[in-house]
């Protein structure tokens, strides 16, 4: 069997969270009638000159710290120009060799495995407006309300070698450009999209020939695009059929990618500085304001919650995949206890998260209060409710049956019983009905325990202490 080796690259467009574009003072509200939100400035009628945005500029600082990377003292715009239906003015305003932020990097995890992906650039950019080929008669609409919102390019070394460490990627991003709150990160309406680099090579040969996949707005859609082309790439060249760079798109349907143009180089766009808007010039007194007002960032909590909490770095990085989910956490661990921290995490992790994506809820929407979930931890933890019963309790949190769990817990009945004097005389009772459970376990079937610990709880109706059981039963079948 060959042996190939994989090279990605991403180049990722984040759509920046501002009210006005990154030029112009015309809304970037998405959902507007066609055509309704490009103002002269977006297509460049005569006599009119762009205005850069400053909240853009402070979207582009914040990235460029939480990624620890250099932000230019001085970078230029350029025109980036070529010609398409959907791009009003004939050229892109976009950065060429000078860009905003330079460097940094992004960690990943994929299974238990860990690493670092370097980034190249990350530079300021208006979006193109959108071509619209459905409902026309075989005709093509153009919508220009997306002609200048504010995007940040994020490009990235060749750094992945499948496309699960693509996609751990592109999660890890979409997180962080939420996280700091530059992005609502929205991929149905266009506010997180990816375009994959991928080429192919043996070990150790030099780069193989790229091909880019364009605007891949969901990570499936970026796993299965990535797979589909590493194999089609693979399979020309055991063919013998040299690959050729080219821009492809991905078909969902047919789950393949076929190419749409041959790839340009950047002296195909014959970019040069833009002569109506003066170099970009950020201060150290402006990245320090800047700095002062991001929020404690992933890496950061992550670490953290592991020295403060005591939790594993899977547990740590699962906590911290949305700010909002570790916001919840660190909420429930307040009300409840920093004993309980383990026991908050992994109801966060298992039960409620497992609630909210049966119910497609996202966690801002969670029904269940961070203190409700913290008033059952407790009673979990000081042994008034088994872990079965906290199940019951959940859910009638979750469906709004009680203000707290210890409502719940007294008009249910539900407190575990842990009173052995009270479960030996269910114990003798059930010994005594299931004879031949005993002489298999005492022949050394340890099933045969198991079975004797279920009637049990069956007899306390699932009350009684698990533990308490398994003591008391074992102590009497000894003797």
């Amino acid at each position: 069997m060959s042996i190939w080796e994989v090279v990605i690259g991403l180049e990722t467009h984040v759509q920046l969270k501002t009210q006005s574009k990154i030029f112009s003072g015309a809304s970037t509200a998405f959902g507007a009638e066609p055509n309704r939100q490009a103002c002269a400035v977006d297509i460049a009628l005569p006599g009119v000159l762009p205005v850069l945005n400053r909240a853009a500029v402070v979207c582009a600082i914040s990235f460029g710290l939480a990624i620890d990377a250099s932000i230019a003292p001085r970078s230029i715009f350029a025109r980036k120009n070529y010609f398409y239906p959907d791009l009003p003015k004939g050229y892109q305003i976009s950065q060429f060799e000078l860009p905003v932020v330079s460097g940094g990097s992004i960690a990943i995890r994929v299974g238990e495995n860990e690493k670092t992906v370097r980034l190249t650039r990350a530079h300021l950019e208006e979006d193109a407006g959108k071509s619209l080929h459905e409902d026309f008669h075989g005709r093509t609409g153009i919508d220009l309300n997306r002609a200048g919102t504010p995007l940040l390019e994020i490009v990235s070394e060749p750094d992945m070698r499948s496309a699960a460490e693509a996609v751990a990627y592109a999660k890890a991003l979409h997180s962080l450009v939420t996280w700091i709150d530059i992005c609502d990160g929205n991929m149905q309406e266009g506010s997180f999209r990816c375009d994959a680099n991928v080429s192919v090579r043996r070990p150790g040969a030099p780069l193989g020939t790229r091909r880019e996949i364009k605007n891949l707005n969901s990570f499936r859609f970026l796993q299965q695009a990535i797979d589909y082309e590493i194999g089609w790439q693979i399979n020309e060249i055991e063919e013998g059929r040299p690959i050729r760079q080219a821009t492809v798109l991905f078909d969902p349907e047919s789950g393949e990618t076929r190419a749409m143009r041959s790839k340009e180089d950047a002296h195909d766009y014959r970019y040069f500085p833009d002569p109506d808007l003066l170099p970009l010039e950020i201060g150290p007194e402006w990245i320090a304001e800047v700095k002062a007002g991001l929020p404690e960032l992933p890496q950061a909590m992550r670490q953290r919650f592991q020295a403060d909490y005591g939790l594993s770095a899977y547990d740590a990085a699962t906590l911290t995949a949305t700010r909002e989910m570790a916001r919840y956490f660190e909420d429930a661990v307040a009300a409840s206890g920093k004993e309980n921290a383990k026991l908050c995490a992994n109801w966060v992790m298992g039960e409620l998260a497992a609630r909210l994506n049966r119910d497609e809820k996202d966690i801002v929407a969670v029904p269940l209060a961070a203190a409700q979930l913290a008033g059952m931890v407790k009673r979990i933890a000081d042994g008034t409710l088994s872990s079965k019963l906290a199940k019951e309790v959940f859910e009638a949190l979750w469906n709004g049956a009680g203000p707290d769990a210890d409502a719940i817990i007294e008009a249910r009945g539900l407190k575990q019983v842990s009173d052995a004097s009270a479960i030996a005389p269910i114990i003798d009772a059930v010994l005594a009905a299931n004879q031949k459970s005993v002489e298999e376990f005492r022949a050394g079937k340890d099933k045969a325990f198991n079975a004797l610990v279920g009637q049990v709880m069956k007899a306390t109706q699932g009350k009684a202490n698990p533990q308490q059981v398994n003591e008391l039963l074992r102590k009497k079948l000894a003797d």
